[in-house]
């Protein structure tokens, strides 16, 4: 069996980061949302694109946003070197690639490696620093692609509109407990849930404050009070999505709770992997309406 088999199977924790450099420093991104890497190539301009959208480009069947990763970094024009790269991905259902230096190479580390930032490093809502990973004796900078994406082209981010399209809708008390890492998208689904009813929200920071949580109150008397259904986002600093998602359904008070896995990286692998560990549904963001369609039909089951 693969190793990566055996990722699929058990959720262990773990990530892998492509290293690459812009201007000498280590950043990092999940392997898990690149497709490809590929020498930078020739870009038609897009009048009255983003600063920091170089353009699009089309090597073969894909239309492809170049987004200038060292511009958007530092604001300054980037001279274009022969050799610099492009990491195309895809999450958020978007294909896009982002010019690099240098690709250094792939860690795989477990998620407990990798810290949040503090405010003075993050700026908060405004960071794009999602966390520090130790890779070896490096201190690789992970950075948070969709807020990236999102702040460069928000109509491609959470839309509370999908919400004012369910129409009127009552107040629904069921308690959710929401495990995300992101302050921007947090404060995003927090107003939409509400918009839509669902105002009884606990949010915990990362997989593993959301698994202690469940730990502290699961001996109360009104527990089912308190959580109904569970949120989670894959990618978070100390405990992933998928870890929490194999504790949750392995555990036998637990396991009956609905969990859905909300993520900008649900693709096929990923999808086999959440199927596995017990997830009740998977959605990819920003699909908001349709997550409030799935909770709505999780609890009415219940």
């Amino acid at each position: 069996m693969a190793e990566t088999d055996i990722l699929l199977e058990s959720g262990t924790n773990e990530i892998e980061i492509m290293e690459f450099t812009i201007y000498g420093e280590l950043y990092g991104i999940n392997v898990a949302k690149v497709r490809e890497i590929m020498m930078s190539d020739k870009v038609k301009p897009i009048p009255h694109a983003h600063p920091s959208v170089e353009g699009i480009f089309k090597p073969r069947d894909i239309l492809l946003t170049v987004i200038d990763l060292p511009h958007y970094l530092t604001g300054s024009a980037t001279e274009q070197q022969p050799k610099d790269l492009f990491i195309v991905t895809n999450f958020n259902k978007l294909h896009i690639a982002f010019r690099v230096h240098s690709v250094v190479g792939i860690s795989r580390i477990s998620w407990k490696d990798i810290q949040k930032p503090d405010d003075t490093i993050s700026r908060g809502e405004e960071g794009v620093a999602t966390g520090i990973a130790q890779c070896g004796k490096d201190l690789v900078t992970i950075l948070d692609f969709e807020k990236i994406v999102a702040e460069i082209a928000p109509e491609t981010g959470i839309q509370l509109d999908e919400i004012s399209r369910l129409g009127q809708r009552e107040r629904i008390d069921s308690p959710i407990l929401i495990a995300e890492d992101s302050i921007l998208l947090t404060k995003m689904i927090e107003a939409s849930l509400k918009k839509a009813g669902y105002e009884n929200l606990t949010f915990k920071n990362n997989g593993q404050e959301a698994w202690d949580y469940l730990n502290e109150i699961r001996n109360d008397s009104d527990f089912a009070d308190k959580v109904s259904l569970i949120i989670t986002d894959i990618e978070m600093p100390e405990m992933d999505g998928h870890h929490l998602t194999k504790l949750v359904k392995e555990d036998k008070q637990l396991k009956h709770i609905p969990l859905v896995i909300f993520s900008s990286m649900i693709n096929q692998e990923l999808m086999i992997k959440g199927k596995q560990l017990g997830a009740n549904e998977q959605l990819s963001k920003p699909e908001i309406g349709h997550l409030v369609e799935v909770i709505d039909h999780l609890l009415e089951r219940r």
